[in-house]
Order: structure tokens, then sequence, then C-alpha cells
């Protein structure tokens, strides 16, 4: 969470004094400060005539701020702008001075000399106070930061079934969207985050376990900053610190971790402890990662009994999600609800071990290539559940600061919004993209891309004229066994046909013999061979001879390769047909 201050001190000494205190608060954009009173009032009303979110979190007021009294400066400020925490500096710390600034608004008092850890425990108390009031009067999105920032936790039906991939991955997916994001290894006994991203740190969540009140320096201490910007907040080295944490200190922890990050992943294991069921039961989006195989489906459906008879969650509050999912497992998403009466994640993550295990084995999670299908899955997934949307107007980003670098957005989020905005092609131009930008702008505009499922219920963007291409790679390695197929078939049509040819011919040339006077063998061969169509006349030959009372006709043709007239097999039909002889 990033806190907006904006001091209001009269002195220059003190001003540069807590200035300088302010600016070394973590995730703290201390403004230049107000001189007096007037300027400080100015300031916040042009801030709020263009929307509430623009104004600071938390003002910080000096005694000596003048020209109004540092009491009425704050009982104005709290009558004008109720979604400002207000904190007083003052000198003295008596009961009266505190009641006094407690009656007229004020949301903290910290005493002179400034200290490091009371001012910004109280600057900390009123930003969140001033989040939880813009969140009531409807400012903000779903994902506001402070009290209100997202919390994701990530549990497993079993052990094996990639839990940890899917928390890492998540997480990553909101950091590159511009979110600021913490990323917990609830996995106690054996937490595996510090091996997937290669971190080495020797602070963990059990050394925040026994403080009862977490201060932001503390928690700075005990946090990991990666290089691609997520907070890590990783599992103890030795498993048995593990017992150090329990559901208190794990409610404690999260909730100061929702406080200053917009984004808070929870990797909860495949064990049900203490602390990770605390976890669970206060999420506002909880995960089950199963895998499509029978045994981690019935560990899946044992999962969310547990949950149920202990109270933590009831099904249709959780979110499963099949990862490893193949077109042709048995076990469908669909089936997977129904066995766990939970909603089934629209995206599937499909299984690619092939894809994984280089980035697994080398702990550089973070590094997976972008056109892994299992990366842009679990992104997608991302998205499914609300964790890259742009930010709030209110939010980090809105407010200026600079946005994340190109090598991590989302893939294909800057694609798609660029093509959103993408012009028209110009129909007139030239038909290159050389000589014809609108042309260009037709490539990647709006009609170049349509969404087609890439699993039961997930979608990708793919380019129009791939499965075009698709198709015609497939037709060009099917053509030849096409063509071998019907080459075959009209093979076997001419093996039958002369079959036909050859006892039609024969039994021609056998009535020819019978009706002639004498006999005639001759007429028998002339007529058996005409009978036959010219293209085959020049492969056939034709015997005839009485056999007592009857004239026998035998034709021999010669089976041709694909057409009559060309080559021949080295194979012959025979037609053999007979007639009496006529008196």
């Amino acid at each position: 969470m990033t806190i907006r201050i904006l001091p209001a001190v009269g002195d220059p000494d003190a001003a540069r004094s807590v200035g300088g205190l302010l600016s070394q608060l973590p995730s703290a954009e201390p403004a230049p400060p107000a001189h007096d009173s007037t300027r400080l009032l100015d300031t916040l009303a042009a801030l709020a005539s263009a929307s509430v979110e623009d104004l600071p979190e938390v003002v910080v007021v000096h005694e000596r701020i003048g020209p109004a009294p540092a009491l009425e400066l704050i009982r104005e400020i709290a009558l004008r702008f109720p979604a400002v925490g207000v904190v007083l500096v003052t000198s003295d710390a008596g009961p009266a001075l505190y009641s006094a600034a407690m009656d007229a608004g004020a949301r903290g008092v910290v005493t002179l000399p400034l200290s490091y850890d009371e001012l910004a425990g109280r600057v900390q108390a009123a930003a969140q106070w001033a989040v939880g009031v813009r969140r009531h009067l409807g400012g903000g999105d779903a994902l506001a930061t402070g009290p209100g920032g997202r919390l994701v936790a990530v549990a497993g039906a079993k052990g094996g079934v990639g839990t940890t991939v899917t928390a890492v991955q998540l997480a990553l997916a909101a950091c590159a969207a511009g979110r600021t994001v913490a990323l917990v290894d609830m996995d106690l006994q054996s937490g595996d985050v510090a091996s997937y991203l290669d971190v080495q740190f020797r602070r963990s969540i059990a050394d925040l376990a026994q403080i009862t009140d977490i201060s932001p320096r503390v928690l700075q201490e005990a946090l990991f900053t990666h290089s691609t910007g997520l907070g890590l907040l990783l599992a103890p080295a030795d498993g048995e610190r593990g017992e150090e944490v329990g559901d208190r200190a794990a409610r404690q922890v999260v909730s100061v971790l929702r406080s200053r990050f917009e984004v808070v992943v929870v990797d909860c294991g495949t064990q049900m402890t203490s602390a990770s069921a605390a976890t669970v039961e206060i999420a506002d989006i909880a995960l089950l990662v199963t895998t499509p195989d029978v045994v981690a489906v019935r560990a899946a459906k044992r999962m969310i009994r547990l949950w149920d008879r202990l109270q933590i969650r009831k099904a249709e509050e959780t979110v499963t999600v099949v990862n490893r999912h193949t077109r042709s497992s048995e076990v469908q998403p669909a089936l997977v609800g129904r066995a766990t009466g939970t909603r089934v994640a629209r995206t599937a993550v499909p299984a690619s071990f092939k894809e994984l295990q280089p980035a697994v084995d080398s702990g550089r999670m973070h590094e997976l290539d972008s056109r892994s299908v299992v990366k842009q899955a679990l992104w997608g997934l991302a998205g499914e559940l609300g964790l890259v949307e742009p930010a709030d107007p209110g939010s980090r980003s809105a407010r200026g600061a600079p946005p994340p670098p190109a090598d991590r957005a989302l893939p294909g989020l800057r694609r798609r919004r660029a093509i959103a905005a993408a012009p028209e092609p110009d129909p007139g131009g030239p038909p290159g993209p050389a000589g014809n930008p609108g042309r260009r702008a037709a490539d990647t505009g709006p009609d170049a891309l349509r969404e087609v499922p890439s699993a039961p219920g997930g979608r990708f963007l793919r380019r129009r004229g791939g499965d075009r291409g698709q198709v015609a790679v497939e037709f060009a390695g099917l053509l030849p066994v096409i063509l071998g197929i019907l080459v075959v078939i009209w093979q076997c049509a001419l093996v039958g046909y002369a079959y036909s040819l050859a006892g039609d011919s024969a039994d021609k040339g056998a009535r020819v013999a019978a009706a002639t006077d004498g006999g005639g063998g001759a007429a028998c061969r002339a007529a058996a061979v005409g009978e036959l169509p010219g293209s085959w006349q020049g492969q056939a030959s034709a015997a005839c001879a009485p056999d007592g009372g009857v004239w026998k006709a035998t034709v021999t043709v010669d089976i041709p390769v694909l057409f009559p007239g060309a080559v021949s097999l080295p194979w012959h039909v025979r037609g053999t047909a007979g007639a009496a002889v006529e008196k």
C-alpha cells in the first residue's frame, strides 16, 4: 500500500525534520509541506474537487502550524474532508491534549522529539482508517488497498498437485499488472517458495510470530524484496519452527500485509495447520488446487469436508483449480465440481512437464517463458480472479507511479490494449505492409484476433488465419495418404471390371462359335476380343475349342495399372463360357 502524506508544518527546520522522517517510511509518498493552515485547506479543497481518491490518506499537522490553532485546523479538516486521517505532532503528551485532539478528529498523536517507530505506527493506522472510510463511501473498486487488499489463499488437495507453482505465478501476474504484491509461504514445514524463486534469506514468518505489535520497520526487515517486485515472506528454514506460528500470529501477519499490499497471495501447502486454516478462513479468495485423477479429487473432497466441519470455509465459497488438465483425461473439470461441490475455475491449467522442469530445477520460476502454456493459463486464471485488472483511480499506479517494465507485462495484455486502440484498416491502400499503414493496423486490429477455447472454460487469443494455416499444414501432411487410398480403391475397381469384361467377352465368343455352321474358332476369337472396349483389346487374348456338343471360349485379360492401355500388372484375369452347338 502506498500512503500519500501531506505535512502541515510552519517552521522550516521542523518541516525538514518531519519531511525527512516521513520519507523514510516504507511505501510513503510525502508531498511538499504546507506552511500555513490556509494553504493546507486550499490544497485539500483543490484535490477534493477532482475526486475523493485524489486526497492524501494522511495529513500530519504540526502544533505550530498557524495562523489557525492546530486543534481548530484538525476540526476543520475532519468536517470538510472526513476521508483524510489526521496525525497531530506535539510536544505536549498529556492526557488533556490527547483527549482534545481526539475530540477534534485526529486519528493519532505523535510526541516531540519524533520517533520513527511511533510516527510510522500512527501514520499507518491513520492510513488504514482513511482507506476504510473511502471504501464505505463508495470509492475504489473491489481490489482496494489497505485493509481491503485482496487476500488469496492457495491450498493443495494433496502433495505434488502444483500448489506452489500456482501461488507463485498468480503473484507474478498481479505484480506484472502494476499491483503491489506480497507472497507468503505458509507451508511452514516444507515450503518451497524460496527454492522456486532462487532466494536465500535468513528471515521468515516465524520471526514475526512472537511480536504482538508488528511495526512497518519490523515487517520490512522480515520481507525479502525480489527482483520481480514481489515482497516475499518465507517459511522458516528449520521446519520445527513452524510450530511457533499459530492462528493468532497468522491473522496478525496477514492483516499487516493487507494494509501495505494490494494483493497478498498465501501458499497454504497441503497440510492444514492452525495458521493455514486461519488464512483460508479470512481469505477473500480460497483456491484449492487438484489434478484430474481419482486420488487427487478424493483428497480435494476430503479437504472441503474438513473445512466445512471445522467451519473454516464453505464449499460454495471455494474455487477449485484443475491442474495438469488434458482433453483425454477421464476426469474433467465439470466432474471435479460435482464431486467437491465447489465452483471450478473456468481456466484449467494444461499438463506440460517439459516446460516447467528447467525453471523448477534452476529455481527461476519467474523467468518461465511467456509462451509457456502453463504460464499463460495461470496468468489467465489471475485475470479470471480479478488480480490483473487495471488499477483503480486512487491506486498507486493511477497516481503517477511508473508502470511495470515492458518485459513484466502480462502475456497478451499489452498487445490486447494496443489492438483495442488500433485504427481501422485503409481498404484503398496498396496490398502490402510497406505501402499501406492501414494494412498493418488491420493485421493487429480487432478483426485480426478472435477468441477460441484453449481448455474447458479457458480462453486465449489467436490470430485469425492461424487456424487456416494449421488446417493447411495438416491437409498437406494427409494428402499423400488420401491419394494412396484413392489409388488402391481405383485399382481394385479395375480388377473387378476386368473380371466382368472377360466373362462377357467369353460368353459372346462361345455363342458366335455355336451359331456358326460347322463351328468357327476364328469367328469365336474375333467376337470375343471385339466385345472388349478398344483400350482393353490390346491387352486381351481369346481361345475357342469344341468340347463334345459345346463350344467353349476362354478370354484372358491383362490388368492395367490405373489406366487401360498403359502398363499392365503381371497378373491376368480369365473368363470362360460355353454354348451348345445349334443343329
